[in-house]
């Protein structure tokens, strides 16, 4: 028998409905493929005994023609989900004991539809990050290598351990987050589909926080279909987020359509001929371009020009909520308290943060406290919310011009977890040139997907993003089924 674990989730939906298997086999067979790679450092907690149980209770609903969409089928959940009974550390040493007494609504949503799960995975500690570097559990792998060059690389981030997991067989799909493009850029790198959805979309309900305006729950899978149907699991209206959307979600899976004859399809001028781009991702783009233009699409240049500035506003904004987001942890309630000896309440405060945090953390808040001051608050962080507002209207204007939008997901290929000091100085590993493409789509709350596009000369994955209007993830998801079949 093949090995289950490498079944998409659509071929193991049928597979399990014609009994083909059971769901404890699937199950078994990814728990294998856990084991297998320890090495890769995917998971923080192991969840396997649930897993089994789970797979248990989805067999007899199978047996008996019930259950749901996605009955049996084992996925990784990123690990700031909350998942009631089940540690949810956000990689985090101040929540490395964390048990929620709730579960987040995406969970919740994936349970009443039966999936198993096999573990929470690993990521960038509270999310911040493009590497899956910073986790207080260590660093995540790409299962990918380098030709010629033995070492481990990164699988991006922050959402890495899912993207990782998922591109190594570990389960059939896995949540992430996409704050400045943790779902969309580890995808990329691992040869994934990975989609955020529009902002609202789906629940942040049960979610640790980093940038509330910017995150957005999504899915990383190995196909469009999956990623459709997974996506129109997680969405819908949520009365415990404020920020939740009424407007109602289409079965995005049943309604995919591959034919683009007449779309308008924009290149943005102003992400063309960058300098530390990897030039075959620039291929690829053409190489894509010319297959819609082949299937009857119209290709339109566009023009942004106010995006050059997304990375300084991303910096400015998200910092400065970040830094409102953790000042609940403070060694007081569920968090890490400081064993040292203690004279006042400033130093549990003082102390607990700053072993609770790592460098990364503890830099973002500073400079996001900085920021807001009462001193800085007009010059940095009300000015960057006006700036935001024209890159808003900028991409509400394109809309009126073209279906969607195309460009490189990522800069790069995977990027070595110990560089070289040469490495370094390419700046390979600056958070701003791995989210060069992706925090304009978080800055304005529009959906976006990476689709996998082919692999670079020294057989490492590159990815193309496809960025559509609010609420229609459908031509995204249409859109992306033709480029998926691109060979």
């Amino acid at each position: 028998m093949t090995n289950l674990a490498k079944l998409t989730i659509t071929d193991a939906i049928k597979g399990l409905k014609n009994k083909e298997f059971t769901s404890i086999e699937l199950t078994e067979a990814c728990i294998d493929n856990s084991k297998k790679n320890k090495n890769l450092n995917i998971f923080i907690t192991e969840t396997f005994n649930k897993a089994i149980e789970m797979a248990k209770k989805s067999d007899e609903k199978i047996a008996q023609g019930k259950g749901g969409k996605i009955e049996g089928i084992p996925l990784g959940i990123k690990d700031l989900f909350c998942t009631k009974d089940i540690r949810t550390t956000s990689a985090s040493k101040m929540l490395e004991n964390f048990i929620p007494p709730y579960e987040s609504t995406v969970t919740k949503k994936l349970q009443n539809e039966g999936y198993v799960m096999i573990g929470k995975t690993n990521m960038d500690e509270f999310a911040c990050g493009s590497t899956t570097t910073t986790s207080y559990f260590g660093a995540a792998v790409n299962p990918y290598k380098k030709k010629g060059d033995d070492r481990d690389l990164i699988p991006g981030g922050s959402s890495g351990g899912s993207s990782a997991g998922v591109a190594s067989n570990c389960f059939l799909g896995a949540t992430g987050t996409d704050t400045g493009g943790s779902i969309r850029q580890p995808s990329a790198l691992c040869n994934l589909v990975g989609s955020k959805p529009t902002y609202g979309r789906a629940s942040r309900y049960g979610i640790v926080a980093y940038a509330s305006s910017f995150d957005q729950a999504g899915m990383l899978t190995k196909t469009v279909k999956d990623n459709a149907l997974l996506t129109e699991i997680i969405c819908g209206f949520d009365k415990k987020d404020s920020t939740s959307s009424i407007k109602k979600v289409p079965n995005f899976s049943e309604l995919l359509n591959s034919d683009v004859k007449g779309k308008k399809i924009g290149i943005v001028k102003e992400f063309m001929n960058i300098d530390k781009v990897h030039l075959e991702i620039y291929q690829a783009l053409d190489n894509a371009i010319r297959v819609l233009k082949s299937k009857g699409a119209e290709i339109k240049e566009i023009s942004l020009p106010n995006v050059k500035h997304t990375a300084s506003l991303y910096t400015i904004l998200s910092y400065t909520e970040l830094a409102s987001n953790l000042a609940r942890y403070d060694g007081v309630r569920y968090t890490h308290r400081s064993d040292k000896e203690l004279l006042s309440l400033d130093e549990l405060y003082s102390k607990s943060r700053t072993e609770g945090f790592c460098e990364n953390i503890k830099k973002r808040i500073l400079l996001g406290y900085h920021m807001s001051s009462s001193e800085n608050y007009d010059k940095y962080f009300l000015h960057a919310q006006k700036v935001r507002r024209i890159i808003v209207e900028d991409f509400k204007k394109v809309f009126n011009e073209v279906d969607a939008i195309l460009t490189p997901t990522s800069p790069n290929v995977a990027f070595p977890i110990k560089m070289t000091e040469e490495e370094k100085k390419m700046d390979l590993a600056s958070n701003y040139l791995n989210d060069l493409f992706t925090i304009p789509v978080n800055l304005t709350g529009l959906p976006a997907m990476s689709v996998p596009a082919g692999f670079s000369k020294d057989g490492l994955p590159m990815g193309l993003q496809v960025i559509t209007n609010y609420f229609d993830e459908q031509q995204m998801f249409d859109i992306g089924l033709v480029l998926e079949e691109i060979k």
